[in-house]
């Protein structure tokens, strides 16, 4: 579970440490299990070499006459290609064990008696050993690569770098495979926003044209079901105004007695239910959203009321641009501010930007409605009898039109407790 957190979030990030992870860990055991037998190997056969050599003069020195030197130290260096000193006595300088080249120092202690330094010189290029002979001091002068293999280096610089290369290709490979799946995904949400996504189609590798193409398939089928229900909804309640209308007009023409009255509320009463069945079958209508300032809606929305002389206020830290069918997101904010308003006598509405979401907040003072009961009133024709009866209006669809605008949108719509004591609507769209 903790190593969950540091894995990475994306598909993409996923795929490539699937890629890099194994080809690194091959690399550091061959680094480890060969490279380092090996580079102990030559390194140890370069020591004895270059030890032998100079034990071999050193031996040759002790041996041979004084005249004979001189021919001595040109033949070792016509053969060896090392630079031989003869110095004063006095010019060798015992120094502190040096840590530098260690397996060879312990070659070479073990093959003369004599003692010796080790110490590189020219910048680190060359390598100079001082033996101490009887009267005199000798020198050896050679590259430093004499006890250092370059080629292990050069394998594993070039081995990174082919590494490297072939990661960058991978990537773009694996970036053109994992694209199609972003635009399904993006398709996906604006579908689920109402936002249509032109010019999408299947491609990629067969997986994501098969899961795109049972996208479509599904968006078409969720498009032709809600619109077949919008136009059955909306056919039934515009046939059912035809009856009312005149029952309306009969009823004006026969008086106005106590029993006509209540009638004539009642088909006031089913006159209101059929709007609300207007609106709901609305609520997923073919209207186009387009870029929209949200605090300039709401300031219209409540500028509307303030008309009215209705105790609405508005609270907003700064304006935000969303994708919004103003018809239908208007007429939501209408539903829920005339709900504070009947229930609560006074609304206030808050807008609060975040770095990819903003909120929409609708206060009221009324009695609220109880936390068991919150989610319940979004479920069609729900009514909770104390706070939301069928005479003071509603026929249990409002939050359930409101839930279904938010959710076209891509938000979501949530009831909690309001800081003025009755309910409080939240309203989460996404920036």
């Amino acid at each position: 579970m903790i190593g969950k957190r540091y894995l990475p979030k994306s598909l993409f990030g996923r795929a490539l440490l699937i890629l890099v992870l194994p080809t690194v860990l091959i690399q550091l055991v061959v680094a480890y299990v060969f490279f380092d037998r090996h580079w102990d190997n030559v390194s140890r056969h370069m020591s004895r070499a270059l030890a032998g050599e100079a034990a071999f003069l050193v031996k040759q020195l002790r041996q041979m006459p004084t005249p004979a030197e001189s021919r001595i130290i040109t033949d070792f260096e016509a053969a060896t290609g090392i630079k031989v000193f003869l110095d004063d006595a006095d010019a060798f300088k015992p120094r502190r064990r040096s840590g530098d080249f260690t397996e060879f120092q312990q070659i070479l202690r073990a093959k003369i008696d004599e003692p010796f330094t080790v110490r590189t010189i020219t910048g680190g290029d060359d390598l100079e050993i001082a033996i101490a002979l009887p009267g005199q001091t000798l020198r050896l002068e050679t590259t430093v690569k004499r006890l250092q293999s370059g080629t292990t280096t050069i394998f594993i610089l070039w081995m990174l770098g082919a590494s490297a290369v072939f990661l960058l290709i991978a990537i773009v490979f694996m970036r053109n495979q994992i694209r199609p799946i972003g635009r399904l995904a993006k398709a996906a949400e604006n579908f689920g926003r109402g936002v249509d996504t032109p010019g999408f189609r299947p491609h990629g590798a067969s997986e994501v044209r098969q899961a795109a193409r049972a996208f479509v398939v599904m968006r078409e089928r969720i498009s032709r079901q809600l619109r077949t229900r919008a136009e059955m909804l909306a056919g039934i309640s515009h046939d059912l105004r035809t009856p009312l209308t005149r029952m309306k007009l009969q009823l004006a023409m026969m008086g106005s007695d106590e029993a006509i009255r209540e009638l004539s509320a009642d088909v006031q009463q089913m006159e209101h239910m059929i709007a609300e069945y207007l609106d709901f079958a609305r609520g997923e209508g073919g209207e186009e959203a387009v870029k929209t300032r949200l605090g300039e809606l709401l300031s219209d929305v409540v500028a509307d009321y303030d008309r009215l002389g209705s105790p609405v206020t508005l609270m907003m830290e700064r304006d935000v641009e969303l994708d919004l069918r103003i018809s239908a997101f208007r007429r939501m904010l209408h539903n829920l501010i005339d709900n504070a308003l009947r229930y609560g006598k006074r609304c206030e509405v808050a807008l609060r930007v975040a770095v990819n979401y903003c909120e929409i907040v609708i206060d009221d003072a009324g009695p609220g409605i109880p936390e068991d009961k919150r989610e319940e009133v979004f479920r069609p024709f729900s009514r909770l009898d104390l706070s939301r009866n069928l005479k003071t209006g509603g026929v249990g669809l409002g939050l359930t039109i409101a839930r279904d605008i938010v959710l076209a949108h891509g938000g979501a719509i949530s009831l909690a407790q309001a800081q003025i004591g009755g309910l409080r609507v939240i309203i989460r769209l996404p920036i």
